[in-house]
C-alpha cells in the first residue's frame, strides 16, 4: 500500500474510529483509545504546533497514524467493518473542527507550563 492510499485509508477511519466509539460491542480500553484519537484528529490544535520546523509536522505523520493503527487493532472487525461502512461519505465536506476537541491538548501545555513555573521558582 503506498502513501496516498494510506492517507486516504487514515481518513475514512478516523470517522470510522468515531461511529465504533459509540459502539456497544467495542471494548472499553478501545473506547478510551478511539476518543484520545478521534480528539486529538479533530483537534484544531496540534500538540506539537505546525511552526516548529520538522517536529511540528511529525505529529501528523507519525502520531495520529499510530494512535489509529493502535485503535484499529483494539477494535473487534466485524465492529470496525460495520463503522467503516457507516463512516462512508461522512465527512465529505472536510472533518469538523471544534474548539472543544481542543481542550485534551490545551490541557496538557497548561500542565507542561505549570511544571516549568514550578521548577524556575524553586
Amino acid at each position: 500500500m503506498n502513501l496516498k492510499e494510506r492517507a486516504k485509508k487514515l481518513k475514512t477511519d478516523i470517522p470510522a474510529l468515531f461511529l465504533a466509539l459509540k459502539d456497544k460491542d467495542t471494548p472499553c480500553l478501545a473506547k478510551v483509545l478511539a476518543g484520545i484519537t478521534v480528539a486529538y484528529a479533530l483537534s484544531p490544535i496540534d500538540l506539537i504546533p505546525d511552526f516548529i520546523p520538522v517536529l511540528g509536522y511529525l505529529d501528523d505523520i507519525i502520531l495520529l497514524p499510530m494512535l489509529v493503527a493502535l485503535t484499529v487493532k483494539l477494535i473487534p472487525n466485524q465492529v470496525l467493518e460495520k463503522s467503516r461502512k457507516q463512516a462512508e461519505g461522512m465527512w465529505q465536506n472536510g472533518k469538523p473542527k471544534k474548539w472543544y476537541y481542543a481542550l485534551p491538548i490545551l490541557s496538557v501545555w497548561l500542565l507542561i507550563i505549570v511544571l516549568i513555573l514550578k521548577a524556575i521558582i524553586r
